[in-house]
């Protein structure tokens, strides 16, 4: 698989609580010179980020982010100013404890709304694989499917674990053919991603895979 190919698969993401301007715009620069599918950045950044942008690069913000157990109104909320402010895609944060009470209605409910509120933009529904178990993921696969939503994505990047390939797998078996998936936490390098996508995966969320390919043009003197 060709990096161009991989590249045009992630979301380069940077969502560190101590993320600058400067670090944003670097992260924009570098999106649309690897042509990345997105920016995946904070929702306080998302109206400078899309000025900065225009047409070349598409933002995508996090909502919820990274717990999951804000209010459905306040992820409504948050939802509407993201794509106010210009965002091309949303990536919302399950309420974990709803899944562990068995809530699943509540939580397909909830999704719903967001994806109402999202209308024709992108909206990927993190589940964080790495909190719940086996049964607990394939529910969430036939919830996500059945709220509607674009994509179906293992991690925040801020829990205990990441993206792993039997995670990957384990979806691609649970979801409508009309869901697709996102890995993201953990994936440092090409094999890996390839791995990913060979499994099922069309998004990976990662910023490594830019740092490695401007690591080795830097090496390379060109």
């Amino acid at each position: 698989m060709e990096r161009k190919e991989i590249f045009a698969a992630v979301d380069h993401t940077l969502l560190s609580q101590t993320a600058t301007w400067e670090e944003i715009k670097t992260i924009c620069d570098d999106a649309i010179r690897f042509a990345t599918a997105s920016v995946c950045i904070p929702p306080s950044y998302v109206r400078q980020a899309k000025e900065y942008v225009g047409d070349k690069m598409a933002v995508c913000t996090v909502i919820g982010f990274p717990n999951g157990y804000n209010t459905t109104a306040v992820k409504e909320f948050e939802t509407k100013d993201a794509l106010e402010n210009g965002a091309d895609e949303i990536d919302m944060v399950i309420n974990i404890g709803w899944v562990k009470d068995k809530k699943f209605d509540d939580i397909e409910k909830e999704i719903r709304t967001l994806k109402a509120a999202c209308g024709q933009k992108i909206l990927k529904v993190i589940i964080e694989t790495c909190l719940l178990t086996d049964d607990e993921k394939v529910e969430m696969c036939k919830r996500v499917s059945a709220a509607g939503a674009d994509f179906i994505k293992t991690s925040t990047g801020f829990s205990k674990a990441g993206a792993t390939f039997e995670d990957v797998e384990l979806f691609a078996k649970n979801v409508d053919k009309n869901v697709r998936i996102k890995a993201a936490g953990g994936i440092s390098s090409f094999d890996d991603a390839e791995r990913f996508m060979e499994l099922g995966a069309s998004r990976l969320g990662t910023s490594r895979l830019v740092r490695i390919a401007k690591s080795e043009t830097n090496i390379s003197g060109y």
